[in-house]
């Protein structure tokens, strides 16, 4: 972090407390565009963050959605970018690993339902804790535009129900003690209902005909 920070000449900007504004919403035709030098300076920075995100999962949303531009940045993406640059200068103390008694895995799940402006895809990602500790983490956008934010949730929650089932499995070929139950975090009623309730999955034969709407 401090050598990106360093080589991006941002080492001694003014930190900020969000990695990326709650309320913008990128797009692909908003800003003037940069040219091609420019371009560049923009491109090394977020490939450099993209391996950050592989120990500072707070960032991943916001690097996952500046990778959305490399093709065609504007200014609006650069500022983006430089927005990261300042809350990592204020997180550099950051750390993901701490004791921890629990073997429990847990998992959160989430998804923000068309929040691309440009195709409407959603954005999903789950973050997967052993005890106090995160262990894997994931956001990117969903290959398939949803109709309803159940159906994005669902979706998100699909994916962090597979990673946990993983890590289990994982541990069990390690032969690493662990509870047999796993907790899943969801903040989306009607995606809990779906997967608690059986009577509900004869009502969901619509999302996998989604899938192949076109």
């Amino acid at each position: 972090a401090t050598d990106v920070l360093s080589w991006s000449g941002m080492d001694k900007w003014k930190a900020i407390d969000t990695p990326l504004s709650s309320t913008q919403k990128l797009s692909i035709v908003e800003g003037d565009k940069l040219s091609a030098d420019d371009s560049t300076w923009y491109r090394s920075p977020v490939g450099a963050l993209q391996y950050l995100t592989l120990t500072r999962p707070n960032i991943s949303f916001a690097v996952n959605k500046v990778c959305q531009f490399l093709h065609e940045p504007t200014m609006t993406h650069f500022s983006a970018v430089k927005r990261i640059l300042r809350y990592i200068r204020g997180t550099t103390n950051l750390g993901l690993i701490r004791k921890s008694k629990s073997m429990m895995i847990s998992a959160f799940s989430d998804a923000d339902w068309a929040g691309c402006v440009d195709d409407r895809r959603s954005t999903g990602g789950f973050v997967v804790f052993l005890g106090n500790n995160l262990v894997s983490w994931t956001a990117r956008k969903q290959a398939t535009v949803s109709r309803s934010s159940t159906e994005a949730e669902y979706k998100a929650l699909a994916n962090a129900t597979a990673e946990m089932m993983w890590v289990q499995k994982l541990l069990t070929e390690l032969k690493v003690p662990h509870p047999p139950a796993a907790r899943l975090w969801c903040d989306n009623l009607g995606a809990k209902y779906l997967s608690a309730n059986p009577v509900f999955h004869a009502r969901t034969k619509h999302i996998e005909i989604d899938f192949h709407f076109v």
